[in-house]
């Protein structure tokens, strides 16, 4: 009966794990979409950011919402590692791990651990100074600042390659992180395959649309 139990929370926690992450990967898609405005046109970014930064469903339901899902799916990323870790407190006398694990999968709390760091960099970068400029200068607003505060933070050379090297890291975390999210949460149907593909082709192409983005504003800016 215990053993059960055991069972049971461990599967409740990859599936709440697995939604906290289809939750950010929706979320991610939502950011790109709107970060790779910034390089079709100047004032239709200015636009939508400022709609954002100042719409209360965004700001005061949406935007805690998201930081209590990023906070919670890398605490049981914590979680679910030490937990798989106590599971096999003696370690293999021989484990090839290329052999049977891709690195992505293999390397989770790595890439997870650089993506914390990034997030760190990108509210010190974004997040903090919005705040500050809003709620605690109480600046008046002005919808033509978002575009030049974005490019700004592109100047320097190290902060861009920071960037990339974080998004090329989230690319591997995706790779398995999406296709394992679905498999947690049961989507064991027809579909299954064409849904891991679609994973697959998401964890290329949004990694390096944000790539593109930040070289862009570094080299035209």
């Amino acid at each position: 009966m215990a053993q059960s139990a055991l069972l049971n929370a461990s599967i409740l926690k990859k599936v709440a794990m697995a939604l906290s992450g289809i939750f950010l990967i929706t979320f991610l898609a939502l950011h790109v979409s709107l970060n790779f405005i910034s390089i079709l046109s100047e004032d239709v970014f200015n636009e939508a950011s400022h709609f954002m930064g100042y719409n209360p469903l965004i700001q005061y339901v949406m935007q805690p919402v998201l930081a209590f899902g990023v906070i919670f799916h890398f605490v049981m990323g914590f979680v679910l590692t030490a937990q798989n870790s106590a599971a096999r407190p003696i370690a293999y006398a021989k484990y090839n791990g290329a052999a049977n694990a891709s690195w992505s999968s293999r390397n989770m709390i790595i890439s997870g651990l650089v993506i914390l760091a990034f997030l760190g960099l990108h509210f010190y970068d974004f997040w903090f100074p919005e705040v500050t400029y809003k709620y605690i200068a109480g600046t008046a607003p002005d919808a033509t600042r978002y575009y030049g505060e974005l490019v700004h933070k592109f100047h320097d050379p190290i902060r861009t390659g920071l960037y990339c090297v974080s998004f090329i890291l989230l690319g591997f975390h995706l790779w398995h992180g999406f296709a394992s999210s679905l498999q947690s949460v049961g989507m064991h149907n027809k579909y299954s395959r064409f849904l891991s593909k679609v994973g697959y082709w998401f964890a290329v192409v949004v990694p390096a649309l944000f790539v593109i983005i930040a070289l862009f504003h570094h080299f035209n800016n």
